[in-house]
């Protein structure tokens, strides 16, 4: 069986709210007419059940059903957690 779930990595920019987290996604485009590299960004909000993804973590969402209005991915997995300061 073949999943079309779409999956993104990106890394955690907020966790302020219960059971979810903003993650921005950084993206190339190529500019048809000229050829050239656009670098370009979105913020995705994802469902983090457990709560477990902290801030300046790097994740990967994966598509899901609508969760609310503007939740449409939930977290897949951490592939790497930030480094405490302390």
């Amino acid at each position: 069986m073949v999943s079309n779930v779409k999956k993104l990595t990106g890394v955690v920019v907020s966790t302020k709210m219960d059971k979810s987290i903003v993650v921005q996604v950084n993206f190339q485009k190529i500019e048809k007419r000229f050829k050239k590299v656009l670098h370009r960004t979105k913020k995705i909000m994802a469902h983090d059940e457990d709560n477990k993804a902290q801030l300046g973590d790097r994740v990967v969402v994966k598509e899901s059903r609508p969760m609310s209005r503007m939740k449409r991915y939930t977290l897949d997995s951490i592939v790497e957690k930030k480094e405490s300061a302390v």
